[in-house]
């Protein structure tokens, strides 16, 4: 879409600021009714679980498609606790991938099980199909497989699902940034076996907090997750296995409740958003220069897709140009500076340096720009402007 010079002038003369994310934007319209529900919390004092979480777990199930939802403490606890469900542990091996938030290997190693990665998808970000194939034919013992949905775009989950199958492993599904994005073969995270969801507060659907959720197919996993969430207590005070505090506040599904009916008309703001970066970055001649996210499921013809829980593209001179645009008053940030396996605290899993190229190419050259519904076209124009002059 055209970039009006009057518009750019004004802009080059304003003192614009964009920043990375505004929650304010959102929360405004809609804090009569977050807070009506927070008091009626506070007037019921059912702080912990109760009828907000069984709505919340409800609705996302009606969402989804999922057959199980069990609400949690945050996601990072929703994977412990689904890892936990599975009974994997010391001996046990876990195939993901090393471009992704610390807690998707970290959940893995504090029970005791190895992590394994595979690399990435140059295009997606997202775990390599056929790196994972390589991986899983030279691996024993690997009891789960974990994609993950990275900034809101799925996986490639028919083939990964393929290879499950074939050696007869459950994938287990990283959706954390990923609620409302679509596959030709369901929604997000209501795939595979299991998954999980954040709701952190910058996340599309977030919380006045941490707050998590997990999915399943399985009616029986689901009643472990339920007990195990909740110290393994059924019924109260008698123990049939070592859980945890893992349980949501009534407060935090409250907050979700009011606002999981916005979600989609949120996530079609994102992706109006990014359909303008596309745009303006072609008529800048920028598309030639940056590498913009891809949509990969896109000429299916089937829902959503990508959701854009971050906007991410590679940059040449990464760190320069951030610094650029943060004197320019632009917010950006790198989703993930350096991959996991390369992490002090995975040392001792023998990888080094060049072991996944791709992941760490992307951690050299990712950068996310500001991408929210209630973001203005000028505030895009200006970002896009910006980046233009840098690269001039």
């Amino acid at each position: 879409m055209p970039l009006p010079k009057r518009l750019l002038n004004g802009i080059q003369r304003s003192s614009m600021r964009v920043p990375l994310l505004d929650l304010k934007l959102q929360y405004s319209p809609l804090k009569a009714k977050i807070l009506s529900a927070i008091e009626q919390v506070a007037d019921s004092q059912h702080l912990v679980l109760g009828p907000q979480v069984d709505k919340l777990e409800a609705d996302i199930v009606t969402y989804t498609g999922a057959s199980h939802a069990i609400g949690v403490s945050s996601g990072t606890d929703a994977q412990l606790v689904l890892l936990m469900a599975l009974g994997i542990g010391p001996g046990d091996v876990v195939v993901t991938t090393p471009y992704t938030f610390f807690a998707t290997a970290g959940c893995v190693e504090r029970l005791g099980a190895r992590i394994v990665f595979a690399d990435i998808d140059p295009a997606t970000y997202n775990l390599s199909p056929s790196a994972l194939a390589e991986v899983l034919s030279k691996t024993e013992r690997v009891k789960a497989i974990i994609p993950v949905h990275l900034y809101g775009c799925c996986a490639d989950m028919e083939a990964i699902c393929a290879l499950a199958v074939q050696h007869g492993i459950p994938v287990l599904e990283d959706a954390a940034q990923a609620l409302g994005a679509s596959h030709p073969m369901g929604a997000a995270g209501a795939i595979a076996e299991a998954g999980w969801y954040s709701f952190y507060p910058t996340k599309n659907l977030g919380a006045f907090g941490d707050a998590g959720m997990v999915t399943c197919r399985d009616a029986g996993l689901a009643t472990k997750i339920r007990s195990l969430r909740n110290h393994g207590m059924e019924p109260r005070y008698y123990h049939h296995s070592v859980g945890g505090n893992f349980r949501l506040d009534a407060i935090q599904a409250a907050v979700l409740n009011i606002k999981l009916p916005h979600l989609d008309s949120w996530g079609a703001g994102r992706r109006e958003r990014a359909a303008f970066y596309r745009s303006a970055f072609a008529k800048a001649g920028l598309d030639k220069v940056l590498t913009l996210p891809v949509e990969p499921w896109s000429e299916t013809g089937v829902g959503t897709h990508h959701i854009y829980n971050q906007f991410v593209v590679r940059a040449p001179r990464r760190d320069a140009l951030r610094a650029f645009l943060s004197e320019a008053g632009i917010g950006s940030e790198i989703y993930y500076p350096l991959p996991l396996h390369l992490q002090e605290c995975f040392k001792h899993l023998g990888y080094g340096l060049g072991a996944f190229p791709e992941s760490e190419r992307a951690a050299q050259e990712s950068l996310a720009l500001p991408i929210f519904p209630e973001l203005l076209a000028e505030q895009q124009a200006y970002v896009v402007e910006k980046i233009a002059a840098f690269y001039a």
